[in-house]
């Protein structure tokens, strides 16, 4: 059996009755969990029904003097490997990102040293309001886990995303998150001995492939103080990088200078410009597929002097430039040539046909378009094109790790296809 314990957080949204199928799947899969409901979750799920899944004591009263005698809140939210907020609604993620600690759940959230995961369920309307989707920004920067939503029909009659994934599809991200082998047949209620011949019950469909992305922007010296530079912030590359490991790949993220965390079962290589880059793409090699998200620097400094430019009243110095090496390209000519090969393609006019224009120049299989002419860089949202020598695959705009899972769901497909 797993000594792996989870704290469950159920907030009080419709889809809160889910959290029992939840607690019952993790059980199965060896997991233990302690719950804490809040006040608005026992008006959709009984505190009894939850203590009767979980088998202990449910949490829910700052103020219960035997509770806090007994356990108390830093006691609770240290305990766990992991703390997991089911179903996170917006009011909960708006609290989170703004530090407030009014109940026993928040306060919890604010005093924890464990990874948290939280799995958002909504309305569609809420979960694209720009509020919302600014605080699960500040989130992710802040080391949060957010699972993306499900699309579909809602309680409330709408269509879109903003569904609470399906408990199975929950408890295998927790299981990912605690490394913990997800099994299958213990969730579909089967013996391991039903499976199908030569299945795995722990297969996903990126498990045994290397997966290669760059992310970020890279930082180019014109002295020790300044550089060229642009505004990337990084975070498609990292939510692609998360979806990627979700799925089950070995990842390796180059990542440029950016402040984000680390995505869970992620190796992470820092560097600063677009030649340290170059050097640990080809360190990297080989993979099975490379998704290139980094916003290299097309040119930087041909001479960076060791002291500081002075501005003396005098003559403006000139900034001589050179071209930075083509990454993309020279990945496209590698010996160890990624089966699968994806550029991103940052614009701001004539979107398609500069990628278009791009995916013949480059040699990669894919492009990825974007237009970046409003606050994508930086923003929590982004709409892609997939331009291919096929065609092109147009998406409507979505938060960055929403379709950051569903372009990794597509790269999975592909190399399944071979």
């Amino acid at each position: 059996m797993s000594n792996k314990r989870i704290l469950l957080i159920v907030t009080g949204g419709i889809a809160a009755y889910k959290s029992l199928e939840l607690v019952r799947l993790l059980k199965r899969q060896g997991i233990s969990v302690r719950a804490v409901m809040t006040q608005s979750a026992t008006e959709f799920v009984t505190p009894l029904s939850m203590s009767v899944m979980t088998e202990d004591q449910v949490y829910g009263d700052m103020f219960d003097l035997k509770e806090e005698r007994e356990i108390g809140h830093i006691q609770l939210s240290r305990q766990a490997d992991l703390v997991v907020i089911c179903p996170a609604t917006a009011n909960i993620l708006a609290k989170m990102a703004a530090g407030i600690s009014d109940d026993l759940a928040t306060t919890i959230l604010l005093a924890t040293d464990k990874p948290v995961l939280a799995v958002p369920a909504m309305n569609v309307r809420m979960w694209n309001h720009p509020a919302t989707q600014r605080n699960l920004a500040q989130l992710r920067a802040d080391g949060i886990h957010i699972m993306a939503p499900d699309e579909g029909a809602m309680a409330c009659g709408e269509f879109g995303p903003g569904r609470l994934p399906e408990p199975p599809a929950i408890a295998e991200q927790i299981c990912a998150m605690l490394g913990h082998d997800f099994d299958t047949a213990l969730t579909s209620g089967r013996s391991p001995t039903t499976l199908p011949s030569g299945a795995s019950p722990t297969a996903r469909p990126l498990s045994g492939k290397h997966i290669l992305v760059t992310a970020g922007p890279t930082h180019e010296a014109i002295d020790p103080v300044r550089y060229i530079a642009n505004r990337s912030s990084g975070r498609q590359g990292f939510a692609i990088a998360a979806a990627a490991a979700d799925l089950g790949a070995d990842v390796t993220l180059i990542a440029g200078p950016v402040h984000l965390a680390t995505p869970r079962g992620v190796a992470r290589i820092d560097v600063e410009t677009a030649l340290d880059m170059q050097a640990e793409v080809d360190k990297a090699l080989p993979a099975n597929a490379a998704i290139m998200v980094a916003a290299v620097a097309d040119w930087r400094a041909a001479q960076a002097p060791e002291q500081k430019i002075k501005k003396d009243g005098g003559e403006i110095p000139a900034l001589n430039l050179t071209e930075n090496p083509d990454i993309l390209a020279s990945l496209a000519m590698h010996a160890n040539r990624p089966k699968l090969l994806i550029g991103f393609a940052a614009e701001t006019e004539k979107i398609v046909e500069h990628a278009q224009t791009k995916l013949a120049k480059k040699g990669c299989d894919w492009i990825v378009a974007n237009d970046v002419s409003g606050d994508v860089m930086g923003g929590a949202n982004n709409a892609f094109h997939i331009v291919t020598k096929d065609g092109v695959e147009s998406w409507p705009e979505s938060a960055k790790d929403v379709i950051a899972r569903k372009l990794m769901e597509k790269v999975a497909d592909a190399l399944a296809k071979g």
